[in-house]
């Protein structure tokens, strides 16, 4: 009865709670009291999570969600989530789940209660449970939560759902970012996935491997077949491009792959619609090609069709796939430029593009198309979008790029720099404020010192420059331009030998108005006009004009105090020092000395640029500490600590500035209003204001008369030249560019002519009539002859600098670093995954129950001791052969296998041994006789060493020396002769025939699953054999009671597995079906049927195909790997009792075939081969122990076995006869 008034009451209080509708329609209600609002339902929420119904918890937390959303702190409400979390019904699930992916992180103290949970969520029964459990894990994935449930999530990869196998491979990529141990043993299985018949299984798989080898592509190099198969049989195309996204990466680590995707790619850029699947063909048909050193002699075709889908995408009306265009259009310039050149008037109209995106992209395609040729005309170009460009950023990309064309190497496309002097001046006159005047400056000043012979043009210019800076000066002022003047002093004073007019240079560069330019513009003007008042003095005492000389004097006499009045230190110091060198000299030259000589001495020899990096490259002296005091620091004392002067600190600072702005939103509206009309009226009656946007006028009779509105024209007005202002001297670009052009021509006729004359004397008059028809062409880059040479001045460096400039930054520890490993290498007992197991409680025991089963213990060791002294002689020494004899593994035709079968990249289980990079090479190379094995001769360095390392172990052992010795005997004698087997079996597939009929072939394969101890995976391949398609196909088997077949939900055990595909006439597919087994110690036989519909074009009907599918004890071995030592710990402790020997007749079999058989088809794994024997071991996935001893008899081989449960022991002994006979 309480229990139903409980139930009751519950239901009533759902009834009045507000619901997540309520609290959102209440939050827009309360737009002025939102902050209390949620205050108060937070308090209700935390009532509601106090109760003890699921329903009103998970309502409490799906409230909370949607406030987080609005950035209120949950998190002490983690707790509730996770009960909410672990509630039976899915939809209080989801609600959990959803609230901890938006609020869990690695920091959550309560993630550690939820691993147990989310264990059980990922073993239930409904999908949709493990499905919302593994979306939420992966939002909150830690590395202790991946170590503990990376087996639950492996599990599900095995799964008969593809909704689930879909999402576990997803979430294995956050499982191997957060517990990158789990990646080598789980790989395996994620190989697998990307031939899973279910397609979004597929695609996930894809994403999950590329998202691995976008990183790390090196170690995915040997999936490049299984890639290839996909991206030609795929028609999704979000997984064709992350296919080609990944050759894109392997292509540089394997050149030869290159040739077998251009095929295929070139076949999708024709076929594709789909512009981003274009794209991505392109960006990797570049990169292969890149990749092509040699081996490929013509690819022009595949990089026109490239260029000219490019050009397609450039034509768009889309902006983003103009975009694209252009940007995979600079990926072809660099290996490709000419393919490029020819589109030049498309990437020109695209700096006429609204988007300002494309025309900086446009503007980088433009700086690697430039050539000697078609400098001058892109410049030109350039120069006139600088004019009309919008906005500064724009503006200033384009300076940028144009010096950055024009210096690229070293100057290395100009061939006139008159050409570029006229170039940077014209820069400098550019409307429109900018930031690159410094770069400009720097420019001028590397040409005049790197170009020798373009020195006197460059003083004469900048001489005309600074005369007419005056002009100028607002526009230099508004456009950033005034860095120019520093250079255009420097070069003018540097080479004032050039300057035709110093005197009155020097008295323009003296001006009181160059005392508004910038304080280190003025201090080079200063130092510069002494160098052009010593070339004025020095022509003056030449000439002997002593009237010029004493003038020039009194020049800088009367200008420099000027600047010894100026604030800024630099100025004043160097206008002092130089005011008094010319009184000094004054004085000389009222007592008749000349001057010219010392001042001439002052700026003999040239100045050479310094290297960026050589303050750095100091080399600091010997007992020199840099960051040690000089002089002893001043003690601080009470008197220095009291100072007159009222410093403010950042605090003070900021609490005006606060308090200020709690004044300003004191003031109203109406206030504002007033006290902008006072100011207006201010401004209109002050004369001296002059408004930034003067009012327009209007003009009625062709003349403005003033004062005509009442308002009086201000003495001053800007007056904005939309025309450049034309400035004698200075020359313009556009000549140059006239010369050249009129220059190719002229040389162009001269080669007509010749070649003309040549023909008429062989007698070819044919070809005069033809060529004179045709349109004069551009002479090809290598005829430009350039006009002046550039001297590239090496940079001066300190002495005993080094010249290495390696100073790279070393990279933080990147995530994907722990990722990078040998994926195809056998796995080791260091890559198992961690399992879970019990904890072990010992129990105490009392000192006479110790008493008690001592003198047993005593008695069983004594029985041992004496079953052990009665072995026989040959038994002991084959135990040390197995403990003791250690001998490496070589592979092909050394007659020994590897320590573990590898697995076959195609079907996922133990293949023949082969080296990782065999089937890469057998499927990149045109005949199988690239991957034919090597001779044994590559083997003999291999063999050698071991048996170096074999000696050692032997000289350190002090056991077992008359058979030590022996066996030494036996290696000395076989050394000089290797022995000689023959190659290797080859060994493919373990798929065993099932049945067939005139329709339906069936064949099928044991695996076994490692992480599942009572299950098996069994691989079935159905072919097609008729001639009609073959639809419908269904699979049942009649369950034993100790197999029987795991079949989706919802099926009872009588019931048909439906085939998920069809098979068209001659194609196979692979399904793969899970059996649970009781027992592994038999083998099993199971009846069964398939039913299949086979249909024509005419009608449908159904057939079945019965078979007996037989499971052999072999079907539940798992080839572990099993080093020497412990191998001898599992021989010696005692754990495996049951014994049996037989021998094996087969005069026929070799022994290395045998040992191949054996390890391939029972799924075993070589411990250590000595000679003529070899110890071999495997585990079932119950973990039984099967060991064996092999040894080499006349007519066959001998078999000695080991292992911990009987009956399973004698079933492989069995298989083993059957399979070696």
């Amino acid at each position: 009865m309480a229990l139903a008034l409980k139930k009751v009451k519950g239901s009533l209080d759902r009834i009045f709670d507000k619901n997540l509708q309520d609290l959102v329609r209440g939050i827009r209600n309360h737009k002025e009291s939102e902050a209390h609002y949620i205050s108060t339902c937070l308090e209700e929420i935390k009532n509601e999570l106090r109760q003890d119904n699921a329903a009103i918890k998970a309502n409490a937390v799906n409230k909370l969600v949607y406030l987080q959303m609005l950035g209120y702190d949950i998190s002490w409400a983690a707790f509730n989530m996770i009960e909410v979390m672990s509630a039976p019904k899915f939809t209080f699930k989801r609600i959990g789940y959803s609230a901890a992916s938006q609020t869990f992180h690695e920091k959550t103290d309560v993630l550690m209660l939820t691993t147990n949970m989310i264990r059980k969520d990922l073993g239930s029964q409904t999908m949709y449970d493990a499905a919302v459990a593994l979306n939420g894990l992966s939002c909150f994935m830690t590395p202790d939560l991946a170590r503990d449930l990376v087996n639950d999530v492996l599990s599900l990869m095995s799964s008969t759902r593809p909704y689930l196998r879909k999402r576990a491979v997803l979430i294995s990529y956050k499982i191997f970012l957060a517990y990158p141990d789990a990646l080598r043993p789980a790989f395996p299985r994620l190989k697998e996935k990307l031939e899973d018949p279910d397609p979004g299984v597929q695609s996930a798989a894809v994403n999950v491997i590329c998202e691995l080898a976008r990183k790390n592509p090196k170690n995915y190099l040997s999936l490049a077949p299984v890639f290839f198969k996909l991206m030609t049989t795929s028609t999704n195309n979000w997984v064709l491009i992350k296919i080609i996204k990944l050759f894109g990466a392997l292509t540089p680590l394997e050149p030869r792959l290159g040739k077998k995707l251009i095929e295929p790619l070139t076949n999708l850029i024709h076929s594709t619609s789909a512009m981003s699947l274009l794209y991505e063909c392109i960006n990797t048909v570049i990169q292969v090609l890149i990749s092509f050193t040699t081996g490929m002699a013509d690819h022009s075709s595949s990089i026109q069709l490239c260029v000219q889908k490019l050009r397609i995408l450039i034509e768009d009306t889309d902006q983003n796939l103009k975009y694209l265009g252009l940007l995979a259009m600079s990926r072809i310039l660099k290996s490709h430029p000419k393919a490029v050149q020819s589109h030049k008037d498309l990437i020109l109209q695209c700096l006429e593009d609204k988007d300002e995106s494309i025309r900086l992209r446009a503007l980088d395609l433009l700086f690697g198309m430039v050539s000697k040729k078609n400098l001058m005309e892109i410049v030109k170009k350039l120069m006139q979008h600088v004019n009309k460009a919008d906005g500064s950023q724009y503006r200033d990309e384009l300076l940028s790029k144009i010096i950055e064309i024009c210096s690229q190497q070293n100057y290395l496309y100009i061939t006139n720099f008159e050409w570029y002097i006229t170039v940077l001046v014209e820069l400098t006159r550019t409307e429109g404020a900018t930031s690159h005047g410094s770069l400009i400056s720097s420019q001028l000043l590397d040409v005049a010192i790197r170009v020798k012979t373009i020195r006197p043009f460059a003083a004469k210019q900048m001489a005309v420059f600074l005369e007419n800076s005056h002009a100028l000066a607002s526009q230099l002022q508004r456009s950033g331009m005034q860095e120019v003047l520093y250079a255009a002093a420097y070069v003018c004073g540097e080479f004032a030998q050039f300057v035709e007019d110093p005197t009155s240079l020097f008295q323009s560069m003296l001006h009181a108005r160059v005392t508004s330019l910038p304080p280190h513009v003025q201090a080079v003007f200063i130092q510069n006009a002494m160098k052009l008042f010593a070339r004025a003095v020095t022509e003056a005492e030449q000439s002997q004009d002593d009237e010029k000389t004493e003038e020039l004097l009194n020049i800088l006499t009367e200008k420099l105090p000027v600047f010894v009045q100026s604030g800024n230190l630099e100025v004043q110091e160097r206008a002092s020092c130089v005011l008094s060198m010319v009184k000094y000299a004054a004085k000389a030259r009222a007592k008749g000395s000349e001057i010219s000589a010392d001042f001439n001495h002052l700026f003999k020899g040239e100045l050479n640029p310094v290297a960026p990096k050589a303050q750095r490259k100091v080399p600091v002296p010997e007992g020199l500490d840099l960051d040690a005091w000089i002089n002893s620091p001043p003690e601080s004392s009470e008197d220095e600590s009291q100072t007159t002067f009222n410093y403010k600190t950042k605090e003070d600072d900021l609490g005006e500035f606060y308090s200020k702005r709690e004044k300003e939103k004191e003031i109203s509206n109406e206030e504002r209003m007033e006290m902008r009309e006072q100011r207006l009226k201010q401004q209109e009656s002050n004369p001296n204001y002059l408004s930034s946007k003067p009012k327009a006028t209007k003009i009625q009779s062709g003349y403005q008369v003033p004062g005509e509105n009442g308002d009086d024209l201000p003495p001053v007005e800007n007056i904005d030249i939309v025309v450049p202002l034309h400035i004698p001297g200075m020359t313009s670009s556009d000549k140059y560019l006239r010369q050249e052009q009129e220059r190719r021509r002229q040389r162009h006729s001269e080669r007509m002519k010749r070649k003309t004359e040549k023909e008429k004397k062989k007698g070819k008059k044919g070809r005069k009539d033809r060529k004179k028809h045709r349109a004069v062409e551009e002479s090809p880059e290598e005829d430009v002859e350039p006009v002046h040479s550039v001297d590239i001045v090496e940079e001066e460096m300190p002495e005993g600098a080094t010249k290495t400039d390696s100073e790279e930054e070393e990279r933080n520890d990147d995530l994907y670093k722990a990722l990078d490993m040998d994926l195809e290498s056998p796995l080791t007992a260091a890559d198992n995954l961690p399992t879970r197991s019990h904890r072990v409680v010992t129990e105490t025991v009392t000192k006479t129950a110790l008493k008690e089963s001592a003198p047993a213990e005593k008695k069983k060791k004594k029985k041992k001791e004496k079953k052990e002294k009665k072995k026989k002689s040959h038994r002991r020494r084959d135990e040390l052969l197995l403990v003791d004899e250690l001998e490496e593994v070589a592979t092909g035709n050394g007659g020994e296998l590897p320590s573990a079968p590898k697995q076959d990249s195609a079907n996922g289980h133990a293949g023949a041994a082969k080296e990782p990079n065999d089937d890469l090479d057998f499927w990149l190379s045109n005949t199988a006789e690239s991957a034919a094995p090597l001779d044994g001769k590559g083997d003999a360095p291999a063999e050698e060493s071991s048996k170096r390392r074999h000696k050692k172990k032997k000289e350190k052992s002090s056991k077992h020396k008359k058979h030590r010795k022996s066996v030494q005997e036996v290696d000395t004698k076989a050394e000089p002769e290797a022995p000689s087997e023959s190659p290797p079996l080859q060994l493919s597939t373990r798929f065993v025939h099932l049945a067939d009929n005139d329709d339906l072939s069936v064949d099928y394969e044991t695996r076994a699953i490692p992480m599942q101890e009572r299950q098996i995976l069994v691989a079935f391949l159905f072919k097609n054999m008729a001639a009609q398609r073959l639809k419908d196909i269904e699979f049942n088997v009649l369950d034993t009671l100790n197999t029987r077949l795991i079949r989706p939900p919802g099926l009872s055990p009588h019931d048909a597995v439906k085939i998920p595909f069809s098979l068209l006439p001659g194609s196979l597919n692979e399904a793969h079906l899970v059996f649970s087994a009781v027992s592994l110690n038999m083998p099993q036989k199971l009846r069964g049927t398939v039913t299949y519909i086979l249909k024509d074009n005419e009608n449908a009907t159904q057939h079945k195909l019965d078979f007996k599918l037989f499971l052999p004890c072999s079907s539940y071995l798992v080839a572990t790997n099993c080093g020497g030592s412990r191998f001898a710990e599992l021989l010696s402790s005692g754990n495996l009792p049951e014994k049996s020997s037989i021998r094996v007749t087969a005069p026929d079999l070799e022994f290395s075939h045998a040992l191949q058989k054996i390890c391939f088809y029972l799924k075993f794994s070589v411990v250590e081969r000595v000679e003529g024997s070899a110890s071999l071991y495997a585990s079932s996935i119950q973990q039984h122990h099967v060991c064996l001893l092999l040894k080499s008899v006349p007519n066959g081989f001998s078999v000695d076995a080991k292992s911990n449960e009987p009956s399973l022991l004698s079933n492989i002994l069995e298989e083993l006869k059957d399979l070696c006979k």
